[in-house]
């Protein structure tokens, strides 16, 4: 028998890495590593282990999450972190309260009320924000035009890109490519 620890803050391969590193200094079998959660091979810790864990965790920027609405709120945002940031665009048209609501088994709209009254946003504006920090790390390593950029992550137009772009960070695609700086590029864990 196994259990899940879901973890915080966990939000690209690096995580995963350190995640594990963690784990195997404190002696804790594992089945499987994901973002936002780790399978155990026992049943649970003792109480040593979790307050040597989350020490351990504080420390790497990592928490565990005990209740069930932050894990909810946390296996939400790890979703949309994963599928904007660390996966395939070819085909990035998403429909998101569908793939949401199947991943989770959970009406959207119940979703989409927990995470408002929570987060303070929609989980709309939660992907927006992604994705244009994603659009920024494009522009940054300047490999694909604007017009590749909007194709990729789903957008129906580059004005649609464009106006986004500017309604969440005050500067066009264009004036960002122009002057970026990388220090204008938000950790995702941090993009509320």
């Amino acid at each position: 028998m196994s259990s899940i620890v879901h973890i915080k803050n966990m939000v690209c391969p690096r995580c995963i890495t350190a995640v594990e590193h963690l784990f195997d200094q404190l002696e804790i079998e594992v089945n499987s590593i994901q973002l936002g959660r780790v399978e155990l091979k026992s049943d649970s810790l003792n109480k040593d282990q979790l307050s040597s864990l989350d020490t351990q965790l504080k420390e790497q920027g990592f928490e565990r999450i005990d209740d069930g609405k932050s894990k909810l709120l946390e296996q939400i945002k790890t979703l949309v972190i994963d599928k904007i940031h660390h996966q395939d665009h070819s085909n990035f048209n998403v429909n998101w309260s569908s793939f949401l609501a199947e991943k989770l088994d959970y009406d959207y709209h119940y979703l989409s009320a927990l995470f408002s009254s929570v987060v303070g946003m929609t989980i709309e504006q939660f992907i927006i924000r992604q994705k244009v920090e994603k659009v920024k790390e494009y522009l940054i390593y300047n490999q694909l035009s604007i017009k590749e950029i909007a194709y990729k992550l789903g957008y129906s137009s580059v004005a649609h890109l464009s106006s986004q772009f500017k309604k969440t960070t005050g500067m066009t695609p264009s004036v960002f490519k122009t002057g970026c700086s990388s220090n204008l590029r938000k950790p995702l864990d941090n993009i509320l």
